[in-house]
């Protein structure tokens, strides 16, 4: 899983997008990776003792940050495709399901989630563990996170059902952050605290990032939250769907963090024509985007990045016909390619290391080829990889310089060995809960 020994990588003749406006860099040229970190781009570099990419033909660019997924459901993939009932999902993924989860189900759920972003070029995943049952069930996620080579911020949170407890997890975060969060490592531990203060208190001791899904007609910012140092860019706010005006101004003013999942704010009907990108881009904030579960879809951040495209413009059109003054403008490409870099490293806490190429940062990058009949000829560079380009076209992903996808295939992956496992792990838990899925195609024992 590495550059076979090369401390040096150059990509070489490729189209460029670096994220960065602030500077100047050819449309086409190289990059150079040298010991894990952009060394140099430019056009024509002259590189000794280089593995040369030849990236004529292709794009190369910043890697994807998913900046939120429960990566813990993905053996339950596209279980529930047209559930847009929040309480129904709750009630099969949490309840009938979640509630039997293994430390080995954690591990192979969160394993499958991080291998299929990888895949699909993402190289920082923010992972919305509400399902750390026990420290043993968190261990599982960070080792499968560590296995993978992905770069992650994974949030420990407690576990939904009746049947869990979260009285360990207050006391677990230090050990986790002398474990994590410190050196250089792809995988890093925050606190995916809901609306504890508690929590939060102990969360911002250890000085880790705390994470909110945050509905606004579900759930209320209380004034205990102002006290000084709680609120802060240290947070994430997920959804913000329906959230009243007041609270904007609130989160705005503390410059906290927000991410939405166009899909699934769709699914349930979180959404409305306020749309909660746009009414994040209106108080001063950055959106990211993250694809949240996989229960209705897959691991892959180019369906968000068309849905972002299409509902911000459908819900602007939606409120200029119907009559309203100083409507925001229809979002860009770029804007929306912002969201699914630089803003999801801002979220992380990783814009000054990931989310552009700029000398100096870490080597997470994608090359995406362009030569696919449904790609070329290429005329506009970041509207071909927004609304253009699949998981099919990714044909490298580097992260921190180490090659984890090569020529359309991830490197040093069982894929026959991970699918037994997985099925297992989903049989096993079809058997022990008693459930059945709607639709179910009758692949696994229990359900045959």
């Amino acid at each position: 899983m590495s550059t076979q020994g090369h401390t040096r990588t150059l990509f070489s003749g490729g189209t460029i997008i670096t994220m960065d406006k602030a500077v100047a860099t050819p449309p086409v040229g190289d990059v150079l990776v040298e010991n894990g970190r952009i060394a140099a781009i430019g056009a024509n570099l002259q590189v000794a003792d280089a593995e040369v990419i030849d990236a004529r033909g292709g794009i190369v660019m910043p890697g994807l940050v998913d900046a939120h997924h429960h990566m813990w459901l993905g053996v339950m993939r596209r279980m529930m495709p047209n559930v847009d009932d929040l309480f129904a999902y709750i009630h099969v993924v949490v309840e009938k399901l979640g509630s039997h989860y293994r430390p080995l189900d954690m591990y192979l759920s969160t394993k499958l989630t991080a291998l299929a972003c990888l895949d699909a070029g993402i190289t920082t995943v923010i992972d919305a563990c509400h399902s750390s049952r026990s420290s043993a069930h968190t261990d599982a996620a960070l080792d499968a996170l560590d296995d993978s080579g992905i770069r992650a911020l994974h949030m420990v949170g407690a576990a939904m059902d009746k049947r869990a407890s979260s009285a360990h997890i207050p006391g677990d975060l230090k050990r986790l952050a002398d474990n994590w969060n410190h050196g250089e490592g792809l995988v890093r531990v925050g606190l995916f605290g809901q609306l504890n203060v508690d929590w939060w208190r102990t969360a911002r001791a250890l000085d880790m990032r705390i994470l909110t899904e945050f509905i606004g007609d579900l759930a209320k910012l209380g004034p205990e939250f102002d006290e000084p140092g709680l609120l802060g860019p240290h947070n994430i706010f997920n959804h913000c769907t329906r959230v009243p005006e007041e609270t904007w101004k609130r989160l705005a003013a503390a410059g906290v963090n927000v991410t939405i999942n166009p899909r699934s704010d769709a699914l349930f009907g979180f959404d409305d024509e306020s749309f909660a990108y746009q009414q994040a881009i209106d108080h001063g904030l950055t959106p990211a985007l993250g694809i949240d579960l996989d229960t209705a879809f897959g691991s892959d951040l180019f369906g968000e990045m068309h849905a972002l495209f299409g509902q911000q413009r459908s819900a602007m059109r939606y409120r200029r016909f119907r009559g309203e003054e100083s409507v925001p403008a229809p979002i860009s490409v770029q804007a929306v390619l912002d969201a699914a870099t630089v803003n999801g490293a801002r979220a992380a806490g990783l814009q000054d290391r990931i989310g552009s190429l700029v000398v100096g940062r870490e080597a997470d990058l994608i090359m995406v080829r362009t030569d696919g009949v449904a790609v070329f000829p290429v005329t506009d560079a970041v509207g071909t990889v927004v609304q253009a380009v699949e998981r099919s076209n990714v044909d490298i992903v580097m992260v921190s310089g180490e090659i984890r996808k090569r020529g359309g295939r991830l490197i040093g992956v069982d894929l026959p060995k991970l699918q037994t496992e997985v099925n297992g792990s989903l049989d096993y838990l079809l058997e022990v809960s008693g459930y059945r899925p709607e639709g179910s195609s009758a692949r696994t024992k229990a359900a045959a």
